[in-house]
């Protein structure tokens, strides 16, 4: 069994929730919390602890939306960092600008906690089998301080650097390929069917063909089924694209390919779409053509 500690978790939508439970498994005693009282229910209905955070945490795991929302979190008014104990660790796995894991590192380290700048890669069912990839950076304390929570929660731990700044910094790269590539899929599943060819059969060939990527094979077979649960929301992308998009400003560097993506999940945002799962940006270009998705969807 792993080493155990007192662990909270905020934010347990599809990942957080996901972290939470992996926590559990391991015997850590673990806390969640969620502006949605039913999330919270369900986790205390599977074993872990509601309530307020308790004061003596050895960490503290933010999954919360954004940068605004993870600053909310830790500094906003009954903010959690003002709680914690000295030498306790943040680990915060929102995807945010570099500049902002760095501006958060330093808050913290004014009251004596550590911080690890750790965005997180997998999806929901990696969340749930303790099987995450995380982009992580942090000082050699904050790693120490987080690793029972990261080898509950996480598969690979990347350690790019003993700063913040640098995993927020990967995880950009990382969404850039992730958005561009699921609506690369969208494009050409739909552009297939304008040949003729099904989506089913798409997801067939085209899965063992040097066309393929993880993000195709994952999320295609959501538009075969018509199922368009949200694993991942369309919502989630002109935040992260955005954030991408922000930091390449900041570098002086172009993004076309990125820019473009970012349109269609506008485009689908407007559609009415932004809630559901992120595989409905075939819906988009459906729609343009007049196209019939498996299960109706145009």
């Amino acid at each position: 069994m792993a080493q155990e500690v007192k662990t909270a978790v905020i934010g347990l939508g599809s990942m957080g929730y996901g972290m939470a439970l992996s926590c559990l498994k391991v015997g850590h005693r673990t806390w969640g919390l969620d502006i949605n009282p039913d999330a919270v229910q369900r986790f205390q209905d599977a074993g872990g602890e509601g309530g307020g955070l308790p004061g003596d945490l050895d960490a503290l795991v933010v999954v919360v939306l954004n940068a605004a929302q993870t600053e909310a979190v830790l500094f906003g008014e009954g903010g959690a960092v003002a709680n914690l104990p000295k030498g306790a660790v943040v680990i915060s796995c929102a995807t945010v600008p570099p500049a902002f894991a760095r501006d958060m590192e330093a808050r913290c380290a004014e009251a004596g906690v550590h911080y690890l700048d750790a965005p997180i890669s997998g999806g929901a069912a990696k969340a749930a089998e303790g099987a995450l990839s995380v982009m992580a950076s942090g000082t050699a304390a904050a790693f120490a301080a987080a690793r029972p929570v990261l080898d509950a929660c996480a598969q690979t731990v990347f350690e790019l650097g003993d700063a913040a700044g640098p995993g927020s910094a990967m995880k950009s790269v990382n969404q850039l390929l992730a958005g561009v590539h699921i609506a690369a899929m969208g494009e050409a599943l739909t552009f297939g069917m304008t040949q003729g060819i099904a989506p089913a059969q798409f997801v067939e060939v085209i899965s063992q063909c040097a066309g393929t990527s993880w993000m195709l094979e994952n999320r295609a077979p959501h538009v075969v089924e018509g199922d368009y649960t949200p694993r991942s929301q369309i919502n989630i992308w002109p935040k992260d694209l955005g954030i991408v998009l922000d930091v390449a400003k900041s570098a002086g560097f172009s993004a076309p390919i990125t820019a473009a993506a970012l349109q269609q999940y506008m485009v689908a945002v407007g559609m009415g779409l932004g809630g559901e799962d992120d595989a409905a940006i075939a819906k988009v270009y459906a729609r343009n053509v007049g196209l019939t998705l498996p299960g109706g969807d145009t």
